[in-house]
Protein backbone atom coordinates (compact mmCIF):
# COMPACT_ATOMS: atom_id res chain seq x y z
CA UNK A 1 0.00 0.00 0.00
CA UNK A 2 1.10 3.66 -0.82
CA UNK A 3 0.33 4.61 2.60
CA UNK A 4 2.78 1.79 4.48
CA UNK A 5 6.19 2.83 2.29
CA UNK A 6 5.35 6.63 2.96
CA UNK A 7 5.52 5.89 6.65
CA UNK A 8 8.11 3.32 6.55
CA UNK A 9 10.14 6.43 4.18
CA UNK A 10 9.23 8.61 7.79
CA UNK A 11 11.20 6.56 9.62
CA UNK A 12 8.74 4.24 11.87
CA UNK A 13 8.71 0.08 11.51
CA UNK A 14 6.67 -1.49 9.50
CA UNK A 15 4.34 -2.81 12.02
CA UNK A 16 2.87 0.59 12.92
CA UNK A 17 3.66 2.43 9.27
CA UNK A 18 1.18 -0.67 8.06
CA UNK A 19 -1.28 0.27 10.95
CA UNK A 20 -0.63 3.60 10.84
CA UNK A 21 -1.89 3.32 6.86
CA UNK A 22 -4.89 1.32 7.76
CA UNK A 23 -6.08 4.04 10.06
CA UNK A 24 -5.69 6.40 7.33
CA UNK A 25 -7.01 4.23 4.71
CA UNK A 26 -10.53 3.62 6.63
CA UNK A 27 -10.92 7.61 7.75
CA UNK A 28 -10.53 8.32 3.84
CA UNK A 29 -12.78 5.64 3.01
CA UNK A 30 -15.13 6.97 5.33
CA UNK A 31 -15.50 10.44 4.29
CA UNK A 32 -15.87 9.61 0.67
CA UNK A 33 -18.80 6.94 1.82
CA UNK A 34 -20.02 9.83 3.77
CA UNK A 35 -20.32 12.08 1.05
CA UNK A 36 -21.99 9.91 -1.49
CA UNK A 37 -24.22 8.86 1.10
CA UNK A 38 -25.62 12.45 1.16
CA UNK A 39 -26.20 12.41 -2.52
CA UNK A 40 -28.10 9.00 -2.70
CA UNK A 41 -29.86 10.48 -0.45
CA UNK A 42 -30.70 13.64 -2.10
CA UNK A 43 -31.02 11.15 -5.12
CA UNK A 44 -33.41 9.14 -3.93
CA UNK A 45 -36.17 12.17 -2.61
CA UNK A 46 -35.60 13.82 -5.97
CA UNK A 47 -36.40 10.44 -7.88
CA UNK A 48 -39.40 10.12 -5.35
CA UNK A 49 -40.68 13.76 -6.26
CA UNK A 50 -40.47 13.29 -9.74
CA UNK A 51 -41.99 10.14 -10.33
CA UNK A 52 -44.76 12.52 -7.92
CA UNK A 53 -44.20 15.07 -10.00
CA UNK A 54 -42.67 17.62 -7.97
CA UNK A 55 -39.65 19.43 -7.90
CA UNK A 56 -37.97 17.99 -4.79
CA UNK A 57 -34.98 19.58 -2.70
CA UNK A 58 -33.84 23.00 -4.99
CA UNK A 59 -33.23 25.44 -2.78
CA UNK A 60 -29.72 24.76 -0.89
CA UNK A 61 -26.84 24.98 -3.05
CA UNK A 62 -27.19 24.69 -6.84
CA UNK A 63 -30.17 22.29 -8.14
CA UNK A 64 -30.51 21.49 -4.18
CA UNK A 65 -26.54 19.62 -4.18
CA UNK A 66 -26.12 20.98 -0.70
CA UNK A 67 -29.42 20.01 0.90
CA UNK A 68 -28.00 16.87 2.81
CA UNK A 69 -25.68 18.49 4.26
CA UNK A 70 -27.93 21.62 5.23
CA UNK A 71 -30.16 18.62 7.15
CA UNK A 72 -26.96 17.35 8.48
CA UNK A 73 -26.32 20.92 10.14
CA UNK A 74 -29.76 21.02 11.25
CA UNK A 75 -29.45 17.23 12.73
CA UNK A 76 -26.17 18.28 14.61
CA UNK A 77 -27.04 21.16 16.16
CA UNK A 78 -30.59 20.54 17.43
CA UNK A 79 -31.41 19.37 21.07
CA UNK A 80 -30.93 15.56 21.94
CA UNK A 81 -34.15 14.62 23.84
CA UNK A 82 -34.55 11.43 25.86
CA UNK A 83 -37.75 10.31 27.26
CA UNK A 84 -37.58 10.59 31.05
CA UNK A 85 -39.03 6.71 31.27
CA UNK A 86 -36.28 5.66 28.77
CA UNK A 87 -33.24 3.43 29.89
CA UNK A 88 -31.03 6.39 28.67
CA UNK A 89 -27.82 4.23 28.31
CA UNK A 90 -29.53 1.62 26.02
CA UNK A 91 -31.04 4.31 24.47
CA UNK A 92 -28.07 6.29 23.52
CA UNK A 93 -26.26 2.84 22.70
CA UNK A 94 -28.39 1.51 20.27
CA UNK A 95 -28.33 4.12 17.07
CA UNK A 96 -24.47 3.90 17.71
CA UNK A 97 -24.89 -0.11 17.34
CA UNK A 98 -26.83 0.39 14.06
CA UNK A 99 -24.27 2.94 12.52
CA UNK A 100 -21.22 1.08 13.69
CA UNK A 101 -22.29 -1.91 12.27
CA UNK A 102 -23.69 -0.13 9.10
CA UNK A 103 -19.61 1.30 8.76
CA UNK A 104 -17.71 -2.05 9.44
CA UNK A 105 -20.07 -3.78 6.82
CA UNK A 106 -18.06 -1.88 4.14
CA UNK A 107 -15.23 -3.21 5.61
CA UNK A 108 -14.71 -6.19 2.72
CA UNK A 109 -16.54 -4.51 -0.15
CA UNK A 110 -14.40 -4.77 -3.16
CA UNK A 111 -14.72 -1.44 -5.08
CA UNK A 112 -11.92 -2.07 -7.86
CA UNK A 113 -9.45 -5.18 -8.04
CA UNK A 114 -6.99 -4.41 -4.57
CA UNK A 115 -9.09 -1.07 -3.78
CA UNK A 116 -10.56 -2.93 -0.22
CA UNK A 117 -10.15 -2.48 2.97
CA UNK A 118 -9.94 -6.45 4.58
CA UNK A 119 -9.52 -8.41 1.53
CA UNK A 120 -10.28 -11.21 3.58
CA UNK A 121 -11.22 -14.85 2.60
CA UNK A 122 -14.66 -15.78 3.97
CA UNK A 123 -15.93 -11.75 3.56
CA UNK A 124 -19.10 -13.31 2.62
CA UNK A 125 -19.71 -14.36 5.90
CA UNK A 126 -18.48 -10.99 7.88
CA UNK A 127 -21.09 -9.52 5.89
CA UNK A 128 -23.63 -12.09 6.97
CA UNK A 129 -22.72 -11.70 10.23
CA UNK A 130 -22.99 -7.78 10.47
CA UNK A 131 -26.59 -7.72 8.76
CA UNK A 132 -27.79 -10.28 11.30
CA UNK A 133 -26.14 -8.13 14.40
CA UNK A 134 -28.01 -5.04 13.00
CA UNK A 135 -31.39 -6.03 14.12
CA UNK A 136 -29.76 -5.65 17.17
CA UNK A 137 -29.74 -2.16 17.51
CA UNK A 138 -33.50 -1.49 16.29
CA UNK A 139 -34.31 -3.75 19.21
CA UNK A 140 -32.54 -1.81 21.66
CA UNK A 141 -34.30 1.36 20.52
CA UNK A 142 -37.55 -0.33 20.68
CA UNK A 143 -37.24 -1.59 24.19
CA UNK A 144 -35.36 1.20 25.86
CA UNK A 145 -38.47 3.57 24.46
CA UNK A 146 -40.57 2.20 26.70
CA UNK A 147 -43.22 3.06 24.67
CA UNK A 148 -45.77 0.54 23.11
CA UNK A 149 -45.17 2.07 19.42
CA UNK A 150 -41.35 1.55 19.04
CA UNK A 151 -41.71 -1.96 20.65
CA UNK A 152 -44.23 -3.24 18.82
CA UNK A 153 -41.82 -1.49 15.81
CA UNK A 154 -38.74 -3.23 16.85
CA UNK A 155 -40.61 -7.10 17.36
CA UNK A 156 -42.16 -6.24 13.62
CA UNK A 157 -38.67 -4.98 12.26
CA UNK A 158 -36.76 -8.47 14.33
CA UNK A 159 -39.56 -10.72 12.84
CA UNK A 160 -38.99 -9.27 8.92
CA UNK A 161 -35.23 -9.00 8.83
CA UNK A 162 -35.29 -12.53 10.08
CA UNK A 163 -37.68 -14.31 7.14
CA UNK A 164 -35.32 -12.42 4.73
CA UNK A 165 -32.37 -12.87 5.64
CA UNK A 166 -33.29 -16.98 5.58
CA UNK A 167 -33.56 -16.11 1.72
CA UNK A 168 -30.76 -14.18 1.26
CA UNK A 169 -28.94 -16.49 2.87
CA UNK A 170 -29.70 -19.37 0.38
CA UNK A 171 -29.28 -16.64 -2.27
CA UNK A 172 -25.55 -16.30 -1.04
CA UNK A 173 -25.01 -20.30 -1.38
CA UNK A 174 -26.25 -20.30 -4.74
CA UNK A 175 -23.44 -17.67 -6.18
CA UNK A 176 -20.47 -19.31 -3.73
CA UNK A 177 -21.73 -22.64 -5.56
CA UNK A 178 -20.94 -21.27 -8.71
CA UNK A 179 -17.72 -19.05 -7.78
CA UNK A 180 -16.33 -21.66 -5.32
CA UNK A 181 -15.31 -19.20 -3.15
CA UNK A 182 -16.45 -16.82 0.13
CA UNK A 183 -13.87 -13.82 -0.95
CA UNK A 184 -15.95 -11.01 -2.25
CA UNK A 185 -13.15 -10.13 -4.98
CA UNK A 186 -12.84 -14.01 -6.26
CA UNK A 187 -16.87 -13.58 -6.50
CA UNK A 188 -16.20 -10.68 -8.91
CA UNK A 189 -13.45 -12.64 -10.54
CA UNK A 190 -15.15 -15.73 -11.20
CA UNK A 191 -17.85 -13.47 -13.66
CA UNK A 192 -14.94 -12.54 -16.08
CA UNK A 193 -16.40 -15.13 -18.78
CA UNK A 194 -19.98 -13.38 -17.71
CA UNK A 195 -22.17 -12.55 -15.22
CA UNK A 196 -24.03 -14.41 -12.86
CA UNK A 197 -27.00 -11.92 -13.43
CA UNK A 198 -27.31 -13.81 -17.52
CA UNK A 199 -27.11 -17.66 -16.23
CA UNK A 200 -28.80 -20.02 -14.04
CA UNK A 201 -28.87 -17.29 -11.48
CA UNK A 202 -31.20 -14.83 -12.51
CA UNK A 203 -34.39 -15.77 -10.78
CA UNK A 204 -31.46 -15.65 -7.52
CA UNK A 205 -30.71 -11.93 -8.72
CA UNK A 206 -34.62 -10.88 -8.12
CA UNK A 207 -35.16 -12.47 -5.07
CA UNK A 208 -32.27 -10.72 -3.77
CA UNK A 209 -32.87 -7.78 -4.90
CA UNK A 210 -36.78 -7.84 -3.27
CA UNK A 211 -35.41 -9.67 -0.07
CA UNK A 212 -32.39 -6.51 0.01
CA UNK A 213 -35.55 -3.89 0.31
CA UNK A 214 -36.87 -6.09 2.91
CA UNK A 215 -33.79 -6.33 4.77
CA UNK A 216 -33.34 -2.41 4.78
CA UNK A 217 -37.11 -1.64 5.94
CA UNK A 218 -37.49 0.39 2.64
CA UNK A 219 -40.94 0.86 0.86
CA UNK A 220 -42.71 -0.94 0.05
CA UNK A 221 -41.58 -3.00 3.04
CA UNK A 222 -41.28 -0.34 5.72
CA UNK A 223 -43.84 -2.15 7.86
CA UNK A 224 -41.81 -1.37 10.82
CA UNK A 225 -42.41 2.35 10.55
CA UNK A 226 -45.68 2.44 9.24
CA UNK A 227 -46.91 5.82 9.97
CA UNK A 228 -50.82 4.61 9.79
CA UNK A 229 -50.07 2.24 12.70
CA UNK A 230 -46.65 2.78 14.54
CA UNK A 231 -46.28 6.51 14.16
CA UNK A 232 -42.62 6.27 12.42
CA UNK A 233 -41.73 3.04 13.59
CA UNK A 234 -38.42 2.09 16.62
CA UNK A 235 -36.85 5.61 16.13
CA UNK A 236 -40.21 7.70 16.81
CA UNK A 237 -38.61 8.87 20.24
CA UNK A 238 -35.35 9.84 19.29
CA UNK A 239 -34.34 13.43 17.60
CA UNK A 240 -31.21 15.34 16.68
CA UNK A 241 -27.75 13.43 16.54
CA UNK A 242 -29.21 10.15 17.73
CA UNK A 243 -32.02 10.02 14.44
CA UNK A 244 -29.27 11.06 12.10
CA UNK A 245 -27.54 7.63 13.14
CA UNK A 246 -30.19 5.54 12.51
CA UNK A 247 -30.75 7.27 9.56
CA UNK A 248 -27.73 6.97 8.20
CA UNK A 249 -26.88 3.87 9.32
CA UNK A 250 -30.42 2.29 7.43
CA UNK A 251 -28.94 4.41 4.18
CA UNK A 252 -25.72 2.86 4.51
CA UNK A 253 -27.21 -0.93 4.49
CA UNK A 254 -29.44 0.23 1.52
CA UNK A 255 -26.37 1.45 -0.24
CA UNK A 256 -24.54 -1.58 0.64
CA UNK A 257 -26.82 -4.00 -0.74
CA UNK A 258 -26.83 -2.32 -3.96
CA UNK A 259 -22.69 -2.74 -3.89
CA UNK A 260 -23.94 -6.58 -2.79
CA UNK A 261 -25.67 -7.06 -5.81
CA UNK A 262 -23.34 -5.93 -8.10
CA UNK A 263 -20.79 -7.92 -6.69
CA UNK A 264 -22.78 -11.34 -6.30
CA UNK A 265 -24.75 -11.03 -9.70
CA UNK A 266 -23.62 -8.16 -11.86
CA UNK A 267 -19.61 -8.69 -12.01
CA UNK A 268 -18.26 -5.83 -9.84
CA UNK A 269 -15.66 -3.43 -11.26
CA UNK A 270 -15.93 -5.63 -14.40
CA UNK A 271 -17.08 -4.02 -17.78
CA UNK A 272 -20.05 -5.54 -19.82
CA UNK A 273 -18.01 -6.56 -22.28
CA UNK A 274 -14.26 -6.94 -22.04
CA UNK A 275 -13.02 -5.40 -24.67
CA UNK A 276 -11.78 -1.74 -26.11
CA UNK A 277 -13.33 0.76 -25.56
CA UNK A 278 -15.34 -0.75 -22.28
CA UNK A 279 -11.76 -1.53 -20.59
CA UNK A 280 -10.50 2.10 -21.20
CA UNK A 281 -12.80 2.91 -18.08
CA UNK A 282 -11.51 2.23 -14.43
CA UNK A 283 -13.45 -0.50 -12.82
CA UNK A 284 -14.39 1.46 -9.96
CA UNK A 285 -16.15 3.73 -12.31
CA UNK A 286 -18.32 0.70 -13.56
CA UNK A 287 -19.23 -0.29 -10.12
CA UNK A 288 -20.18 2.91 -9.09
CA UNK A 289 -22.42 2.69 -12.27
CA UNK A 290 -23.68 -0.72 -11.02
CA UNK A 291 -24.00 0.89 -7.62
CA UNK A 292 -26.14 3.85 -8.65
CA UNK A 293 -28.44 1.76 -11.07
CA UNK A 294 -29.15 -0.80 -8.79
CA UNK A 295 -30.10 2.24 -6.21
CA UNK A 296 -31.78 3.90 -8.97
CA UNK A 297 -34.05 0.59 -9.71
CA UNK A 298 -34.82 0.73 -5.54
CA UNK A 299 -35.59 4.26 -5.35
CA UNK A 300 -38.40 3.68 -8.16
CA UNK A 301 -39.53 0.67 -6.24
CA UNK A 302 -40.33 3.35 -2.90
CA UNK A 303 -41.96 5.58 -5.14
CA UNK A 304 -44.62 3.31 -7.20
CA UNK A 305 -45.16 0.15 -4.90
CA UNK A 306 -48.04 0.02 -2.74
CA UNK A 307 -47.36 -1.18 0.78
CA UNK A 308 -47.68 -4.58 1.33
CA UNK A 309 -49.41 -5.62 4.89
CA UNK A 310 -47.87 -7.52 6.98
CA UNK A 311 -49.30 -11.10 6.89
CA UNK A 312 -48.94 -10.71 3.28
CA UNK A 313 -44.63 -9.36 3.56
CA UNK A 314 -44.38 -12.72 5.60
CA UNK A 315 -45.80 -14.98 3.28
CA UNK A 316 -43.76 -14.08 0.20
CA UNK A 317 -40.83 -14.52 2.86
CA UNK A 318 -41.65 -17.79 3.95
CA UNK A 319 -43.91 -18.82 1.17
CA UNK A 320 -42.83 -17.81 -1.95
CA UNK A 321 -39.03 -16.86 -1.81
CA UNK A 322 -37.71 -19.84 1.00
CA UNK A 323 -39.08 -22.49 -1.29
CA UNK A 324 -37.76 -21.07 -4.32
CA UNK A 325 -34.51 -20.12 -3.34
CA UNK A 326 -34.06 -23.79 -1.38
CA UNK A 327 -34.94 -25.50 -4.94
CA UNK A 328 -32.59 -22.80 -6.67
CA UNK A 329 -30.03 -24.34 -4.05
CA UNK A 330 -30.56 -27.97 -5.51
CA UNK A 331 -30.37 -26.73 -9.34
CA UNK A 332 -27.22 -24.86 -8.67
CA UNK A 333 -25.26 -27.75 -6.73
CA UNK A 334 -26.72 -30.17 -9.27
CA UNK A 335 -25.91 -27.86 -12.13
CA UNK A 336 -21.94 -26.97 -10.75
CA UNK A 337 -21.63 -31.32 -10.54
CA UNK A 338 -22.46 -31.57 -14.46
CA UNK A 339 -20.54 -28.86 -16.07
CA UNK A 340 -17.94 -28.13 -13.70
CA UNK A 341 -19.13 -24.43 -13.30
CA UNK A 342 -16.31 -22.51 -11.59
CA UNK A 343 -13.71 -24.70 -11.68
CA UNK A 344 -14.92 -26.75 -8.81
Amino acid sequence: MIFVHLFQSLGLPHAWAWALSQIVSILIFDVVLLIMIAYFLLADRKIFAAVQMRRGPNVVGAFGLLQSFADLGKYLIKEVIIPSGANKVIFLLAPLVTSTLAFASWAVVPLDNGLVIADINVGILYLFAMSSLGVYGIIMAGWASNSKYPFLSALRAAAQMVSYEVSIGFVIVTVLLFAGSLNLSAIVRAQEHGWFAFSLLFPMMIIFFVSAIAETNRPPFDLVEAESELVAGYFVEYSSTPFLLFYLGEFLNIVLMAAMLSILFLGGWLPPVNAWPFTLVPGIIWMLIKIVFVFFCFAMVRAFVPRYRYDQLMRLGWKVFLPISLLWVVLAAGWVMIFHHGGM
